[in-house]
């Protein structure tokens, strides 16, 4: 097993699983627990949860040499709180997204299922009818159009309200996509796995700069009183 020519001799080598202290080896979240000053878990509080279940994933399904490489954006994590429910709409939607095209036939359904139900929560979010798509999941459904249509077929089912989704549909979209990414059959899907992390940390990062502007905005002191948001 390698490690990282980026990483310090001292730092532990990741591995599969939780580690009941950081000198038996440490996953992906452990890892950032340690560096956040916090409590030694792997579900620390310095992350958004769902960004945490993929990380947590990601490192269980990458090999030993790949998963070297995931030390680096470890720090990256830390202080990533998102939008709940809209990062995790986020999250699951790009999860959904890069597992359509390259997955068995059976996994793209599960996929466009979890493309359309994440589509629908941030329409809802934003005010705007359930039913359109984003150009790039349009374009994804419109290159499967058997699981496209399969998935439709849910479209009269009530699919539940925001919270609903991010207590169950979206855990369930991330840990379906990034199942059958690990065994699609195409070209180092490993490395798909990590592309998918380092994304979703940037989504997470917009969202949390997001809600850091939003907050300072509706704290500013105005003439006459305090700014009104507006949502």
């Amino acid at each position: 097993m390698r490690k990282s020519s980026n990483v310090p001799d001292l730092m532990p080598i990741l591995s599969r699983g939780r580690h009941r202290q950081m000198r038996k080896g440490a996953c992906f979240m452990e890892l950032a627990s340690f560096l956040a000053g916090e409590k030694w878990s792997d579900h620390p509080k310095c992350t958004h949860p769902l960004l945490g279940a993929l990380a947590r994933m990601v490192n269980d399904h990458v090999g030993d040499d790949i998963r070297q490489d995931l030390i680096p954006l470890v720090p990256s994590v830390i202080g990533l709180e998102g939008r709940k429910p809209w990062t995790d709409a986020r999250i699951a939607r790009e999860c959904a997204l890069t597992a359509l095209p390259i997955v068995s036939a059976s996994g793209q359904s599960v996929a466009a299922v979890g493309v359309l139900r994440s589509e629908r929560v941030l329409n809802s979010l934003a005010g705007r009818p359930h039913d359109p798509l984003t150009s790039r999941a349009a374009d994804a459904l419109g290159d499967a159009p058997r699981a496209r249509d399969w998935a439709r077929t849910f479209s009269g089912v009530r699919w539940g309200d925001s919270k609903s989704f991010v207590r169950r549909s979206a855990p369930a979209i991330v840990t379906a996509s990034v199942s059958h990414i690990a065994v699609a059959t195409v070209s180092e899907p490993e490395r798909v796995l990590v592309d998918l992390l380092r994304r979703c940390i940037e989504l997470c990062r917009e969202d949390t700069t997001l809600a850091a502007v939003e907050a300072d905005c509706a704290a500013m002191p105005v003439r006459g009183g305090s700014l009104t948001r507006h949502t």
